[in-house]
């Protein structure tokens, strides 16, 4: 007499071909294909759709993870009725991921509070999901983390860390002045991911006010030379979203 097959029955050899994720799916299934009467590889076909969304969006995921993020943000949600002079077609435009194609830059220019950090881990995101690799980092963190590399000896090993990605996000570029080892590390990254893959930066600074931030002229010719003429430039103006953040003042009693 044939033994029984059940979804138990079943579990140890989706273990053994790694596809445990289809145990969430297959009861289901199994009970639709029953219902609708389906031919066996239409059931088949089924499950293995399953286990194609569930891969992809895992995989997703954990690339939206690996970017470390300080928020997952949405072009969606952004609040472009707040400040209607935002370039809201040049941005949505950059959302198609064509200047990673082109290994181009981006230039997220504007004052404190605009949102340029929204927007910079909202296009993140939509890397992460079109299937690309991606770092976001403050700039304050890239260059302790490079200095700490020139201290130790580790600086090539931490260098590489940031020219895999598709995408490096640094966010608050420009803060400051910097230092000539600073400068020399900026070089180094820009010039090496140059035409080699994508750069977005966020900044309170215009283009033109970059270059006397960096003590060699020469260094910030050549490092800005490399991208800010090879980026696409993005001029965000407007009130600050975070007054709408401030917590309400207690009104003061009448005296």
């Amino acid at each position: 007499m044939a033994s029984v097959v059940t979804v138990e029955s079943l579990q140890p050899r989706l273990r053994q071909l790694k596809l445990s994720g289809m145990q969430a799916a297959i009861a289901s299934r199994a009970a639709e294909a029953r219902s609708r009467q389906l031919d066996p590889l239409e059931f088949l076909q089924l499950l293995l759709d399953d286990e194609v969304v569930r891969r992809e969006t895992e995989s997703v995921m954990r690339r939206i993870q690996q970017a470390h993020f300080e928020e997952v943000c949405d072009l969606r949600d952004f609040d472009f009725a707040y400040n209607p002079d935002l370039p809201k077609a040049q941005l949505w435009d950059l959302a198609t991921g064509h200047f990673l194609e082109e290994r181009l830059s981006v230039l997220l220019c504007g004052p404190t509070g605009v949102g340029k950090t929204f927007v910079a881990q909202a296009l993140g995101v939509r890397v992460c999901r079109a299937g690309r690799r991606v770092l976001f980092t403050k700039t304050t963190a890239l260059l302790a983390d490079l200095a700490g590399g020139r201290a130790d000896n580790s600086w090539p090993v931490r260098l590489r860390r940031y020219l895999q990605p598709d995408l490096l996000i640094l966010d608050d570029f420009a803060l400051r002045e910097y230092s000539l080892t600073q400068a020399e590390d900026f070089y180094e990254l820009v010039s090496r991911r140059y035409r080699r893959g994508s750069l977005l930066l966020t900044t309170n600074r215009a283009p033109a006010d970059l270059y006397a931030l960096f003590p060699n002229p020469v260094l910030a010719e050549g490092l800005l030379d490399r991208l800010v003429n090879s980026a696409h430039v993005v001029t965000m103006l407007g009130r600050s979203y975070r007054s709408q953040q401030r917590p309400a003042q207690p009104q003061q009693p009448n005296t």
